[in-house]
This record gives structure tokens, C-alpha cells and sequence, in this order.
């Protein structure tokens, strides 16, 4: 009873569109109300508990890093050195703007960051260009999701934090799933390019220009080189690393580039807390929402059925796939996660699977959920840079979204993929 007035509720007043954390929130007190074994203080308790802990202090500071990254004219630059490598080939900008999104990704940790970052820039010169608009916005929204599985990433430090597992891991795990989508987003924007006849820049190669980009470019191109350098040469932790990250994009934007002033500063800072405060409140009743199922022994039901439907981990992982895909579509990442990886979490685990495996499957399937409408953030975002509608940047879609499911599905039963670097170089 109580288990199923906690989703119930959670639904309904989701249908009612209250903020999705609001409404975990509302759904706990309404069935610890229901069950009477816990007081209705709990919630408030977990609130505070759940968010007094040194690894989520990572996620402001990514946050504002972000932020502070693309104000700073960090993207501008990436977009430029990038652009002199891979500008003159057929669907040059489509490409330059996957490896932008990859670079960015390594900075933001964000998905939505990341497309209003990049997509401000490159959307005028592609449609300049004479790339449509439906491919252009869809590229741009399917190029940004890539921001939560390269590392930084503020779902694998919610993942880490919600089951234990090593976010220095999950770091490592990232690389080899993010780079994959790139080249098949890379890939696939190449064979379209030639399709239409799409061709890259008409100038020259120039080693001097290059040169001049590069060395223009340098403070955001080793900024990730201190980040994880720092992570994984024992010089500083995870959530360390988020302070050195925003404290080196403040130094950068506003005394080497000098183009973050009091005004863009600011405005950083107020987007930087916006966001954090809604995921902060997502997070903290989330928690009480996972602490009542662990009461209530759902972790351990859920487990011992999927026992039962099979043994084949083959299916299991695709029964999961299958789960995150039609969440994806209607709940944002943080909350997907918070709700969904301690149920899911001790099944894989029953069935051998890695924790840091397990976790990068659950990010790319909740990171194609940045592009799966109703929810599909990455889509608003996209078409609002584009100054366009959702339908527009939807025509586009299909074959970007076919290309994430071929990947997912490598991600998923080749584990070497995720687990090469961690084994090799795992803390």
C-alpha cells in the first residue's frame, strides 16, 4: 500500500505539473502519511542530511564552472582550433560542431549547458552555410547530451554518490562511451554532408592561422589536462577538482580573456545557483524517496523478481535499456538516477555486472533521454538558440537518436568499452 501510494501520487501530481522534485517530495510525505511507521519530519531530516556530503559539493562547482566556461569565451575559442582541423572537410561544420560539444563536455558536465554554449555560436554559421535548420538544431541538441558522459559529469556524481561507486571510476568509465558517440556523430554527419552536398571550407590550410588559434585557444585546451590530471595524479579529489575547475574559469574569463565583467559574472553566478537550488531540492527528496523503498524492501523485491523473469544477463540489461529509455522520456536525469539506482543498482550487481559499467549504461540511456520529447530538454534548448519550434528540430531527429540507440546498445554488451580505462588506470 504504501509502496504504491508513493508512485501513484509521484505521478499524479507530475500529471499536474509540479516540479518533478516538489512532487517526489509530496509523494513521500503522502505515503509516509499513509503508512504511519515514519514522522512527516523525515522528509525535512533528509533534506538537510542527504545534501551534507563532501561529493556533492562537486556539483555546484561543475555548475558554475560551466557557466563561467561559456561566458568567459572559452566555447569561441575551442570552436575556432577546432574549425582549422576539421573545417575543410565535407560536413566540416557539422563535425566541427560534434567535437566543440565533445571538448565543451569536458569542461560543463552538462548536457543543456552545453547545447546553449556551442549551439549560440555555430547555429547562425551552419544555417549561413546552407545547412537546414531541422539538421542543424537536431545535431546541435544530440551533440550537447554528450556533456554528461565525458568527463566531469554531474550524473556520475550523483550515480556514485546514490550507490557507492567510485566517481574517480565512473570518471574513467566515461571516455571510452563518449568518444564513441562522437566518431558515430562524426560518421553519420559525413555521410549525410556528402549526401547533400555539403562541403567544408573553401581557404587554404594556413600554419600560421592555425598556429594563432591554437596558441589563442590553450588556456581552454588544457584546462580539462589540469582537471583530470589533477583527479587521477592524486593531486586533488573529485569534488577538489570542481573548485580548482571554477576558480581557474573565473582566472581565465576575467583576467587572461578578460571577458568576464562584473555584468556577465553575475548573471553566471545567478544561472549557476538557479540550477544548483533546483537539483539540490531534487536530490534531498529524492533521497527520503529512495529511503522509503528501502524500508518498504522494494530494492530487494524488484531484484527477486527480475530473477525470476530470467537469468540471461543478455536480457536483463535489455529489459533495463528498455526501463531508462521510457523514463528518460518523461523525468530528468538527476531524478531518474535518485529514484531509479537503488532499485536498479543490487539487480546488476546480483547478475555480476561492473558498478562503473552498470552506471555509464544508465547515463547514456538517461543522456538520450536529453533528446527524447515529451521531456527532451536538449530539444527546448535547441530550438529556443535556433529561435525555431520543437517540431523543426524533431524532423531532424531520427537518425541522430538511431545512432545514440547503435551505441548504447555496443556500450551495453561490450563492457571493455567502459572498462578498458578504469581497468588500466583505475584509482
Amino acid at each position: 500500500m504504501v509502496v504504491a501510494t508513493l508512485f501513484l501520487s509521484m505521478t499524479l501530481f507530475i500529471i499536474l505539473s509540479v516540479p518533478v522534485g516538489i512532487a517526489i517530495g509530496m509523494a513521500s510525505v503522502v505515503a509516509i502519511l499513509v503508512g504511519q511507521t515514519l514522522s512527516p519530519g523525515f522528509v525535512a531530516q533528509t533534506l538537510v542530511t542527504s545534501t551534507d556530503s563532501f561529493p556533492i559539493m562537486a556539483i555546484p562547482l561543475f555548475i558554475l564552472a560551466g557557466e563561467l566556461m561559456g561566458a568567459g569565451g572559452v566555447s569561441r575559442r575551442i570552436l575556432e582550433a577546432a574549425n582549422c582541423f576539421f573545417g575543410r572537410m565535407t560536413g566540416g561544420l557539422a563535425i566541427v560542431t560534434v567535437v566543440v560539444c565533445m571538448f565543451f563536455a569536458a569542461v560543463s558536465g552538462s548536457g543543456p549547458a552545453t547545447v546553449a554554449a556551442v549551439g549560440g555560436m555555430v547555429v547562425p554559421t551552419m544555417l549561413k552555410a546552407g545547412y537546414t535548420k531541422s539538421f542543424t538544431l537536431a545535431l546541435i541538441a544530440t551533440a550537447g547530451s554528450i556533456g554528461v558522459i565525458i568527463p566531469p559529469s554531474i550524473p556520475m556524481v550523483i550515480f556514485g554518490v546514490s550507490t557507492s561507486t567510485s566517481i574517480s571510476d565512473m570518471f574513467l568509465g566515461g571516455f571510452g562511451p563518449g568518444m564513441l558517440i562522437g566518431f558515430a556523430l562524426i560518421s553519420w554527419c559525413y555521410i549525410y554532408s556528402k549526401r547533400r552536398g555539403w562541403r567544408g571550407l573553401d581557404e587554404p590550410f594556413s600554419w600560421r592561422h592555425t598556429g594563432h588559434s591554437l596558441w589563442d585557444a590553450k588556456w581552454a585546451l588544457i584546462n580539462p589536462i589540469i582537471i583530470l590530471g589533477g583527479i587521477y595524479g592524486g593531486v586533488f579529489t573529485p569534488t577538489e577538482a570542481a573548485a580548482v575547475a571554477a576558480s581557474y574559469a573565473f582566472f581565465i574569463g576575467a583576467f587572461v580573456h578578460r571577458e568576464l565583467n562584473l555584468r556577465t559574472l553575475f548573471r553566471s553566478i545567478g544561472t549557476a545557483c538557479s540550477t544548483t537550488g533546483t537539483t539540490m531540492v531534487i536530490l534531498g527528496c529524492a533521497s527520503a524517496f529512495t529511503r522509503i523503498l528501502t524500508i518498504e524492501q522494494v530494492p530487494v523485491q524488484v531484484s527477486e523478481m527480475m530473477i525470476q523473469l530470467t537469468e540471461n544477463p543478455i536480457l536483463l540489461l535489455m529489459m533495463i535499456n528498455m526501463l531508462l529509455l521510457m523514463v528518460g522520456c518523461v523525468m530528468d536525469t538527476t531524478p531518474a538516477i535518485l529514484v531509479l539506482a537503488p532499485i536498479l543498482f543490487p539487480v546488476a550487481m546480483s547478475f555480476g555486472i561492473e558498478p562503473v559499467h552498470f552506471g555509464l549504461i544508465m547515463v547514456v540511456n538517461l543522456a538520450i533521454g536529453f533528446i527524447t520529447p515529451p521531456l527532451g530538454i536538449n530539444l527546448f534548448v535547441a530550438a529556443r538558440v535556433g529561435d525555431s519550434t520543437l517540431g523543426v528540430v524533431a524532423r531532424g531527429l531520427v537518425p541522430f537518436l538511431i545512432t545514440m540507440l547503435v551505441c548504447l546498445l555496443l556500450i551495453t554488451y561490450v563492457p571493455d568499452l567502459t572498462m578498458f580505462m578504469v581497468n588500466t588506470f583505475g584509482l
